[in-house]
């Protein structure tokens, strides 16, 4: 595996590792033979920090010759601050990446993560970066344009897909305490919350749960699929950290904190967020 150097600047220096392979070959990858021996990610070593980023239109995204994303650039301008040395993996299986996380392969994972208790449990997660919620994606009826599920409520009984690992499944699991009744959940384990949007949109699926700031940047292309029925409250959304790297980990903290009272970061929300 090669990796290609993406920018240098002030002893800042930013890596991209496999983006084409992880992209690529999405959709065409999903139903091939599993039994060949997969690639594995190799820690750096040294100064580099391995950073697991989500390909999602918020996170990660690469439209021709261009890279982009809220957490791609806010990485990439703390780093420029801080003399930082970054290797960035693109990711689509989020439950992988938490495998690679635990096993401190990747030292910092950076995709659309609500702050759930049972995530602070298990992971050490840094200073939010921004505010998000769940939604349900359906889509809407071809004759009268209304959604099948229209509080939630009408969940009771249905069943939604999320993705493998993600924090989101401990929401449903409460939602359906709250509303007195299961609510089923199908697990995506190989891509994200982009690849579920479209699978509901294109009729593989009927529904799912994903990052209000995802779907909404998606359903302006997609006017028969409805977001409107909310499924958690506006949540905190984090990066996590490698218990191997506790000094870093605080670090990243501070500067996260004293960014976000920036104009930078303004100019950043502004771009992705608002």
């Amino acid at each position: 595996m090669t990796y290609k150097p993406i920018k240098k600047k002030n002893n800042a220096i930013v890596l991209l590792a496999g983006l084409g392979l992880a992209i690529g070959a999405m959709y065409s990858l999903r139903r091939c033979n599993s039994s060949d021996m997969p690639w594995r990610p190799v820690a750096s070593g040294g100064d580099t920090i391995d950073v697991a980023i989500e390909y999602s239109p918020m996170s990660f995204y690469r439209y021709n010759d261009t890279l982009g994303g809220f957490n791609y650039d806010l990485l990439r301008t703390i780093a420029k601050r801080h003399d930082m040395t970054l290797k960035f993996h693109p990711i689509v299986s989020l439950s992988q990446s938490l495998e690679y996380i635990d096993n401190n392969t990747y030292d910092l994972l950076a995709a659309d993560l609500p702050a759930t208790a049972d995530f602070k449990e298990r992971y050490t997660l840094l200073e939010p970066v921004l505010l998000d919620k769940q939604v349900l994606v359906q889509r809407r009826d071809s004759t009268s344009g209304v959604p099948h599920v229209k509080s939630q409520l009408d969940l009771a009984g249905d069943t939604v897909w999320i993705v493998e690992g993600s924090s989101v499944e401990s929401r449903i699991t409460n939602l359906g305490r709250e509303i007195g009744d299961t609510i089923y959940m199908r697990f995506e384990p190989e891509y994200g919350a982009e690849q579920l949007f479209l699978m509901v949109a294109t009729g593989e699926i009927n529904n799912a749960v994903i990052s209000e700031r995802v779907a909404r940047d998606l359903v302006k292309d997609y006017p028969d699929v409805d977001i409107s029925t909310n499924i958690s409250f506006t949540q905190f959304q984090s990066w996590i950290i490698s218990e191997k790297r506790p000094s870093l980990g605080d670090s990243l903290n501070l500067w996260i904190s004293d960014f976000k009272k920036t104009k930078e970061y303004d100019a950043l929300m502004k771009r992705y967020v608002k």
